[in-house]
This record gives C-alpha cells, sequence and structure tokens, in this order.
C-alpha cells in the first residue's frame, strides 16, 4: 500500500465581478465576490458538510476574493484561515484587460506567452509548485484546504499530469470549483478537478 503524505482540497474563490465579464486581475486588491459568487462558496460549503470531512487547517491566496471565499469556508469548520504567498500569475501590462482583446492581439494560445512586464509561466509554476511542496511537507498525514485561483490550480494539475507549459492554459478549472489532489512520497495522483457542486 502506497503510504499518502497529505491530501489537499483546492477551491478556487467564487465568482466576482472581473471573472463573470472576462477581466484579468491578480492584484491583491481585487475585487469582491458578487452574488453568483457567494452562490457558488454557499454550495461548496453545503458539499463539504455533506462529505463531513474534517480538515486540519485551511489556507488562501492573498487576493480579496481568495480571503473572502476562505473565510465563509472556514465558518463551517469553525477555524480561522492562514494566509499563503500563494499569488496569482503575474500579469503585467495585461492587468485590467480583457482576456478577448488578449486573445485578439495575440491569437488563441496567447495565455502561453509571457505579459509585457509579467511573469512567464515556468515562473510561476516554480513558484507555485515550491510553495504547494512546502505545504505538503508542513502537513504530513494531514488533509488541508487550500482557497487560490483557477489559474494556481491549473499550475497544479499541470504539475501533476505532467502537462506542458503551452498546453496549461487549456485545463478548464471554473470559479467556485473544487480539485482535490493525494500527494505520495514520489507521486500525486488527482482524485476529482474541477468538480462544481449544483
Amino acid at each position: 500500500m502506497f503510504k499518502r503524505i497529505c491530501k489537499i482540497t483546492f477551491i478556487t474563490h467564487g465568482e466576482t465581478i472581473h471573472t463573470q465579464d472576462g477581466i484579468i486581475s491578480d492584484s491583491i486588491k481585487s475585487p469582491k465576490l458578487n452574488e453568483f459568487g457567494e452562490e457558488d462558496i454557499e454550495r461548496v460549503c453545503d458539499y463539504l458538510k455533506k462529505r463531513g470531512v474534517a480538515y486540519d487547517t485551511i489556507y488562501t491566496s492573498p487576493m480579496a476574493y481568495c480571503t473572502q471565499t476562505a473565510n465563509i469556508i472556514a465558518k463551517i469548520f469553525h477555524k480561522k484561515p492562514v494566509q499563503i504567498d500563494l499569488k496569482s500569475r503575474n500579469h503585467g501590462d495585461w492587468q485590467g484587460k480583457s482576456y478577448k482583446e488578449v486573445f485578439d492581439e495575440l491569437g488563441a494560445n496567447a495565455l502561453s506567452k509571457t505579459p509585457p512586464n509579467g511573469e512567464t509561466i515556468k515562473h510561476f509554476n516554480k513558484r507555485v509548485a515550491a510553495l504547494i511542496n512546502k505545504l505538503i511537507y508542513e502537513n504530513e498525514g494531514n488533509r488541508i484546504i487550500v482557497v487560490t485561483t483557477p489559474e494556481v490550480v491549473q499550475a497544479v494539475v499541470s504539475c501533476v499530469l505532467g502537462i506542458t507549459q503551452e498546453n496549461q492554459h487549456k485545463l478548464l478549472i471554473k470559479t467556485g470549483s473544487l480539485t482535490q489532489v493525494s500527494y505520495f512520497e514520489d507521486w500525486a495522483s488527482i482524485i476529482y478537478s474541477d468538480y462544481k457542486p449544483l
């Protein structure tokens, strides 16, 4: 039998006015959840309650929509979320533009390119992997929740499945969704991905 080190349930923040309108927004002072985003997270909470699984720690990325989401989820477990430095990719000059504008300018594979004054996917993935590895080994034997952005979950799933950086943006990870990964000594397994409770 394989010995699992840690199980992480990644939960993406609920919808915001920016995600609804397809606006690229990676700043810490991002907009908070809109009414649809709050409904997303209520459904996530209902799903977590029905499962009845205990989680040792709830971590959150620092963006406002993530911390708001984490605070809602934390109430059902009577825990305080722990903020970690798991920021979204720095989109540089694309910040505030719509995805449509970027696609119109650079084509269908725009998101695999590096934005002017922004972060490469390689650097972003390396940064995400380093922080997730740290969490895994700090939480040996634990089940934890990490509330973050769809882009961070894309990086995690790509790392586990060996998806190339050029194709990473093709992974659909919606807001208000859950992705669960079991981490073992030398490998990891995706239990489910982009599950959005109804």
